[in-house]
């Protein structure tokens, strides 16, 4: 499996789920959960952005099947390592809050 974050474009099966979506953000926030924050936002593939009320926020453990990695270089992969970075600390927070 890919290791950090899937870079913006990459296609994913969620569990439970029967509709692909296609990974257009990283670490976001839920309008109604301030507090939490998401690994990435996605939209409906193949059909693409069609609103803000058709996105959908999801973590890396939700990720059933990898059918697409987004396009890479070397500013991609500069990106890529510092969103993995805060998105552990984030993490970390998190857990040391439920504990």
């Amino acid at each position: 499996m890919f290791n950090g974050v899937l870079p913006i474009g990459s296609v994913v099966l969620l569990k439970n789920s029967t509709k692909k979506l296609m990974i257009m953000g990283f670490a976001q926030v839920a309008a109604d959960d301030p507090a939490r924050i998401y690994d990435y936002v996605g939209c409906v593939f193949p059909e693409g952005f069609l609103g803000p009320d058709q996105t959908f926020l999801f973590n890396a453990e939700q990720i059933e099947n990898v059918y697409f990695i987004g396009y890479q270089d070397s500013e991609q992969m500069a990106f890529k390592k510092r969103v993995d970075e805060a998105l552990a600390e984030v993490r970390a927070k998190e857990d040391a809050q439920d504990k």
